[in-house]
């Protein structure tokens, strides 16, 4: 299994999806990392939630001993950044919120994404686009061969992530799309995570899965016990 507390910070937490378990991967990272010092979890986009201490939101799941969590952005209706902001007849500020990402903090620094990476965040701007747009500058990689097989850029400079993902049905389209994106932005991946809770696959199912994504992409690929 992947060694949660030797992942670099600062560190995105990303999903291939709505629903995949983003939040519980970055609750074992920050409880990893609390054991060595502090740490600043970051949530820039929640929906769903109309205050901070709502049951539902991501950051009061994540907070404990040593782990300082916040939220930005609250939007009641659980639909993308874009559609719930419109809803309440509000525009984003991206600008200010990647500022409010970019603070210095004491400890490591981890940022949790929302929805999959092209969830819309405002009129013509996803998620990928946005984060990417600040986190370094960097010139595009070249994310396949001919053989289909995904290369790992040279790195960018940008910040790394881990990307998280259902174990069983599905998962090797939607995570195989998302590595590619990422990579295409310069993203460094760390680990693919299959999640193998969160949609009841079978263990034999999510290490097949595992081994074929592994076939196809240059990062670890683990599954979540």
């Amino acid at each position: 299994m992947l060694n949660l507390a030797a992942l670099p910070s600062p560190l995105w937490v990303l999903g291939t999806g709505t629903g995949v378990g983003k939040t519980h991967v970055a609750g074992r990272i920050a409880k990893a990392w609390a054991e060595s010092g502090p740490v600043a979890y970051r949530k820039p986009f929640q929906t769903g939630v109309d205050r901070p201490d709502h049951p539902e939101a991501d950051a009061s799941a994540v907070a404990g001993p040593g782990i300082s969590a916040e939220s930005h952005i609250l939007l009641r209706e659980p639909l993308s950044p874009l559609a719930a902001a419109r809803r309440e007849g509000l525009a984003l500020d991206l600008e200010a919120t990647a500022a409010w990402c970019r603070r210095p903090a004491e400890g490591r620094i981890l940022l949790e994404g929302v929805g999959g990476i092209m969830v819309p965040l405002a009129p013509r701007v996803h998620f990928l686009a946005w984060a990417s747009s600040w986190t370094a500058p960097a010139s595009l990689a070249v994310p396949g061969s001919p053989s289909g097989v995904c290369v790992r850029p040279v790195d960018q400079g940008r910040i790394p992530c881990v990307l998280v993902a259902q174990a069983g049905l599905g998962t090797l389209n939607h995570t195989l799309l998302s590595a590619e994106a990422l990579m295409l932005r310069g993203w460094r991946i760390e680990a693919v995570l299959l999640n193998l809770g969160v949609d009841g696959t079978a263990a034999a199912t999510a290490e097949a899965n595992a081994e074929l994504l592994r076939e196809f992409l240059p990062v670890p690929v683990h599954i979540l016990d």
